[in-house]
């Protein structure tokens, strides 16, 4: 069904069609005809029964998940599984289904309604699951089911350590931490007030889910308005990644002024997603540093603190990489948007900007690749240049160097335009008339979100996929 980091989703029924006879779970009788509709012994329904089932094969994980197994915990916002088996090395935990979405095919933002929503859920579950001495050790999309009318469900969870008495206080603020981040990501950007009340949760002020929960309940007393969307983010490990070194990210810097960035992380596992994850928060903080307190900022100090904000990921990461032994690094591209008039767009690598102005596509960065260079020395046609078995080889990163040079490009935006920001996992999948296509096809963001990333599944899903779409709020 799906593929996410370290799992992968099966769904099963116990319908048998090639067996002359049913089997009844209940009883364990195995003689009741086919067209019966109960077992003939105990009288129970034998109506096909589905199942989620989650095969995991990160070992860490097996004993804590299975000691969590163990304690039968039974909670309404938790989806516990049935049975948990081995099988060739790998983890399998079954559970029920009952159609319920997987909400990794959720794309950015949600309502303020159900992101609150969803707080609260999770809040609570999480709480639960400490008092009965549950830590997990993460807590993503992947964790999550969503029922038809929009409940979301905590499931198959991230199991660090399971204790014998409620999980120490000293140890209970990291879940609020990782769900602090995961509703950030879902709530949208001009909803300032939520970000950073999440932003805080991330950044560890909340010891634990009761006092997140206390401070939760005081956010939803000040009936927050509905902000307009103008926004749409999703990120994908692909069809073939069991990592997703892929990162994005957005802020409002100043009434009118919205950072979006997309990263793509390179050197593996604890390298590239690190590196990714540090260039987006590092941007963010510093370019929202630098504004604050700024009144009526010009164009050139807009594109001045971008050049900046840049400059320090980049050197962040590098002394980070320095420290650790290791070599990682990062591409990026990143649009400052003002007053949806003016977009300063500044990458390095090759994660790409495009503009969709008047149903058509232009891509507005440039590649810093070899192949990219090839095409520009009319080497290569920019077909061939797709396909090239170099094709990967990156003549600027962010964060290998110190002081990477950094190209920025001036839009004047018109009314109707969009920004696309992306990793090389859409446009090395899609064709830019295909882009073009689809983002003219679908007008809500998000949903264009998914569609773009099931077009790069179509096209091979090789790599890992991030999307960023911004438009005009004035649509």
């Amino acid at each position: 069904m799906r593929l996410s980091e370290g799992r992968m989703f099966y769904l099963v029924n116990d319908d048998r069609p090639d067996r002359p006879r049913r089997f009844c779970w209940e009883c364990g009788c195995d003689d009741t005809p086919r067209a019966a509709g109960s077992c003939i012994r105990c009288g129970a329904d034998l109506s096909p029964r589905r199942f989620l089932i989650t095969v995991r094969w990160e070992t860490s994980g097996f004993e804590p998940y299975a000691a969590c197994f163990d304690k039968q915990l039974d909670h309404m916002g938790l989806l516990s599984p049935v049975d948990l088996f081995f099988q060739d090395g790998v983890l399998c935990s079954v559970t029920p289904w009952a159609g319920e979405a997987l909400m990794l095919d959720e794309g950015s933002p949600l309502s303020l309604a159900r992101v609150l929503d969803l707080a609260q859920r999770a809040t609570g579950v999480l709480a639960y699951l400490q008092i009965n001495g549950v830590r997990l050790a993460n807590l993503s999309r992947a964790n999550f089911l969503v029922r038809s009318d929009g409940t979301p469900l905590l499931f198959d969870i991230d199991v660090a350590q399971v204790y014998e008495a409620p999980v120490p206080e000293a140890h209970r603020s990291i879940e609020v931490a990782h769900l602090g981040a995961l509703l950030r990501r879902f709530t949208p950007v001009s909803a300032v007030e939520l970000q950073d009340f999440f932003m805080l949760a991330e950044e560890g002020a909340f010891a634990s889910p009761f006092d997140f929960g206390r401070a939760l309940e005081e956010m939803l007393a000040k009936d927050l308005p509905e902000p307009v969307v103008d926004a749409g983010a999703m990120s994908d490990v692909g069809l073939f990644r069991v990592l997703n070194e892929d990162n994005w990210g957005w802020v409002t810097l100043q009434p009118g002024i919205v950072l979006h960035v997309v990263a793509d992380g390179m050197g593996g596992h604890d390298l590239g997603e690190v590196a990714s994850e540090m260039a987006v928060s590092t941007i963010c903080k510093v370019a929202r540093e630098r504004l604050r307190g700024l009144r009526d900022p010009s164009d050139d100090v807009l594109e001045n603190v971008l050049d900046e904000a840049f400059q320090t990921a980049n050197n962040t990461i590098k002394e980070h990489s320095i420290r650790m032994g290791n070599d990682m690094g990062t591409t990026l591209v990143a649009a400052m948007v003002r007053l949806g008039k003016v977009a300063f767009v500044a990458n390095v690598g090759d994660s790409r900007a495009y503009l969709l102005r008047r149903g058509t596509l232009h891509q507005v960065t440039r590649d810093h690749s070899l192949v990219a260079r090839m095409v520009e020395q009319n080497r290569l046609t920019p077909e061939e240049a797709r396909h090239h078995p170099n094709s990967n080889i990156l003549l600027r990163t962010v964060g290998t160097e110190r002081n990477v040079e950094i190209d920025i490009f001036r839009v004047d935006l018109e009314r109707g335009d969009q920004l696309l920001l992306n990793s090389d996992g859409l446009w090395g999948e899609v064709d830019d008339i295909d882009l073009e296509s689809i983002m003219n096809e679908h007008t809500d963001l998000r949903r264009c979100c998914r569609e773009l990333i099931r077009a790069a599944h179509h096209g091979g899903g090789r790599d890992n996929i991030t999307v960023l779409i911004a438009g005009r709020s004035d649509l």
